[in-house]
């Protein structure tokens, strides 16, 4: 039997918190196990990538885009749904009304979440700018560390902070990036 992807839609299930990955392991094991790869095509956590400073480091770490929920696109025929409800960590599926039947995600919804998922993987280090001139932060990392600064200027594409720093009384120019200040 082939894989009849246009009969499948995508569907949310609701997961134990934190346990996303793992539950996605144990959906795809019980596919496995139970021959049904012709009724679920894709398991899908999203994930975003962030960034992070710690000990002066950069650090990257994936954050779950909806925690607690698994994308998952099935032909949702015979058992299919009562096997996935079933697995271990699995809540139940995103639907309509309380125990009613699964309901299916609108092709929009799905391709926004898809997009933004394809995004994430190639701006791979896209950093939105929350700073804006003429705002203070707080240095949290270098020599400066815990001094506050005014921003002067921003370069959006080194990602630097052009900051005047008070020291003794005096101003003093600095240039940091943005993983290196934080909002007051």
């Amino acid at each position: 039997m082939k894989q009849d992807v246009e009969n499948m839609n995508w569907y949310v299930l609701r997961v134990m918190g934190g346990k996303e990955k793992k539950t996605v392991e144990f959906i795809e094991k019980e596919v496995d196990r139970l021959k049904m790869k012709d009724f679920v095509s894709q398991i899908l956590v999203p994930t975003e990538k962030v960034y992070q400073i710690r000990n002066g480091k950069k650090i990257s770490k994936e954050k779950n885009f909806f925690p607690g929920y698994v994308l998952v696109q099935a032909n949702l025929t015979g058992e299919v749904t009562h096997v996935l409800k079933n697995v271990t960590n699995v809540l139940g599926f995103l639907g309509g009304s309380k125990g009613g039947a699964p309901v299916p995600m609108r092709q929009s919804e799905i391709n926004k979440i898809l997009g933004k998922v394809d995004d994430m993987a190639l701006a791979d280090e896209q950093i939105n700018i929350p700073f804006v001139v003429g705002e203070n932060v707080k240095v949290i990392d270098g020599p400066f560390n815990s001094f506050h600064a005014e921003i002067e200027a921003i370069d959006e594409q080194k990602k630097k902070l052009q900051l005047m720093v008070k020291i003794f009384g005096r101003k003093t120019p600095l240039e940091l990036n943005f993983m290196q200040v934080e909002k007051i």
